[in-house]
């Protein structure tokens, strides 16, 4: 007599019936798929020993359960994307989720290689200098309003250049007079000290530091004999041909302020109407 051929779970004989061996231990095929299949993550079936499995991400699949959540097309052949566990063929993932290169207004495909730089996103072979169009993807770039240049390119032809020593002006400078300089070329005509982040003024095209200015050009006060710049509440009087400091235009008999007041010239002194009379 034959051996005993029964399922290994729920004992009914096999003789004649499909059957499953696992480790050399047969199983009925209801006990099979009951121990051993995978649930589908579509339909939450089991997908059972005679289904077409597909497997993706640690989830699996019937089939005919694998297809585009938006427009139901078959992934099984297809390229497809993942976003946020919904399954999407690459036309339904670019309508909705990809971003468009700024320079040729193409999606950019699922896989693809990007660049993406202040809220912009290229194609890896969109992103090229403005002059020599050279990829930028992978080396140093300059922006410049809305263009994009290559070190060489940027230095050779856009760059801005010191109006005083004619070389590039990479970053930072000063501007005056509309034109670039170096901060370390932009010197007082007269003592040549640095300009840059000090207070200063012109005279004609040239610029000077306050005191180089004072000494050179200035207007001297008429009662201390200090120079009048301008600068640092450096407010002034004038009449005729004299010049006050603000605080300095007082009265020369009793010192009071004759600033909005009436007052008398004598000579290169100014009296209030109390002192003029008296």
């Amino acid at each position: 007599m034959g051996e005993q051929l029964d399922c290994e779970m729920c004992k009914e004989c096999l003789y004649g019936r499909k059957y499953i061996q696992v480790d050399d231990v047969p199983h009925c095929v209801s006990c099979y798929d009951r121990l051993y299949a995978n649930t589908c993550q579509g339909c939450k079936e089991l997908i059972g020993h005679n289904s077409r499995e597909l497997y993706y991400d640690d989830r699996h699949y019937h089939e005919e359960c694998f297809h585009c959540s938006r427009c139901d097309r078959s992934l099984a052949e297809e390229p497809f994307a993942c976003q946020e566990e919904a399954l999407l063929c690459n036309d339904c993932y670019c309508s909705e989720f990809s971003s468009k290169c700024v320079a040729c207004n193409k999606n950019v495909m699922p896989g693809s290689r990007k660049l993406e730089y202040s809220g912009s996103t290229w194609h890896e072979e969109c992103f090229v200098c403005r002059v020599c169009e050279k990829s930028l993807g992978s080396q140093a770039f300059i922006p410049e309003k809305n263009d994009y240049y290559c070190v060489p390119c940027y230095e050779g032809r856009v760059a801005p250049r010191c109006s005083q020593c004619k070389q590039v002006l990479v970053k930072g400078g000063v501007t005056y007079q509309g034109e670039p300089w170096h901060k370390e070329c932009f010197l007082c005509t007269g003592c040549k000290m640095q300009l840059a982040g000090q207070s200063f003024t012109s005279q004609g095209d040239n610029p000077y530091c306050i005191k180089c200015f004072s000494n050179l050009y200035a207007q001297k006060c008429t009662a201390c004999n200090k120079a009048i710049t301008g600068f640092e509440g450096g407010k002034y009087v004038s009449f005729e041909k004299c010049q006050w400091h603000e605080l300095c235009f007082k009265c020369s008999g009793c010192s009071v302020s004759l600033l909005g007041a009436g007052f008398f010239p004598k000579g290169t002194k100014i009296l209030c109407k109390d002192c003029n009379v008296n």
